[in-house]
């Protein structure tokens, strides 16, 4: 890989990660599209890193009220005195299954998980599940609205998105608006939820790739990637949050389904 490719792949990791479209299968299919090698799930989750970064940024002060909030009901021993603090560490509860079943099933994530056909078909169902979410969503809860058992619910979908193709922000999106979440609060709370689980397969991944062996030119191609994912994963929060203030999941749905036929039919060899 060069910083070219590096430079490609964090922009549309930035782009896709956080809209409910899938970044693990855009970052599968690009290259086969463009004749590249697959860069592997090592590369994908370090330039998730540069994604963290963003939602750090955007939701500073949610990240900073949580993570205090947090430290101060361990100082005082009463980890649910406060509503902030049952939020964190529901949230850190909500982290258990996808971390659980990513370290279960790693191997098959990083190279069975990985096949075209699997990564359309889950476009194609997921796409169906947020279509019929979608419409029977009553939309009258917001976060702070949140029971711990909600919570625990949308941490169960932020599993699917082992999957590729399912996408992390599409199936907590999907479980948020399950528990009556409306879409823009089912999409700011996504991007909390996902802080602990998108850090720490970062870092996981990174220390993976260090015990391996690292030259500068991997470097180079990690900052690129991780810049590119940072500066693209800021901007598509913010478009996305606007976007369902006044819309709905159908445009993503219908584009979810086209790409999965697309593979299915075209790329699937």
């Amino acid at each position: 890989m060069d910083w070219i490719q590096a430079l490609v792949l964090g922009i549309v990791q930035g782009l896709s990660e956080f809209l409910p479209i899938s970044s693990t299968a855009h970052l599968r299919i690009v290259p086969v599209l463009l004749d590249w090698n697959d860069p592997g799930t090592e590369f994908s989750a370090i330039i998730q890193l540069g994604t963290m970064i963003a939602v750090m940024l955007y939701f500073r002060h949610d990240a900073w009220n949580l993570s205090k909030a947090a430290i101060e009901s361990v100082l005082k021993r009463d980890p649910l005195g406060t509503k902030e603090s049952q939020m964190a560490w529901s949230i850190v509860a909500g982290t258990i299954p996808i971390v659980v079943l990513g370290m279960g099933f790693k191997n098959f994530i990083k190279y069975e998980a990985r096949e075209l056909w699997l990564i359309g078909t889950a476009l194609i169902i997921l796409a169906v599940l947020l279509y019929i979410t979608e419409r029977l969503s009553p939309f009258n809860r917001d976060i702070k609205q949140l029971s711990f058992l909600q919570i625990q619910w949308i941490g169960l979908t932020q599993a699917l998105a082992l999957i590729p193709g399912c996408s992390r922000s599409g199936s907590t999106i999907m479980g948020g608006m399950m528990v009556g979440l409306n879409r823009e609060a089912a999409a700011r709370f996504s991007f909390l939820l996902g802080l602990p689980a998108i850090f720490g397969s970062g870092l996981y991944e990174l220390k993976e790739l260090i015990e391996l062996g690292v030259n500068s030119d991997d470097v180079l191609n990690l900052v690129v990637g991780i810049s590119a994912a940072f500066v693209t994963g800021y901007l598509s929060i913010e478009f996305l949050l606007r976007f369902l203030r006044n819309h709905g999941t159908l445009i993503f749905v219908i584009y979810r389904i086209l790409l999965g036929t697309a593979i299915l039919f075209f790329l699937v060899k």
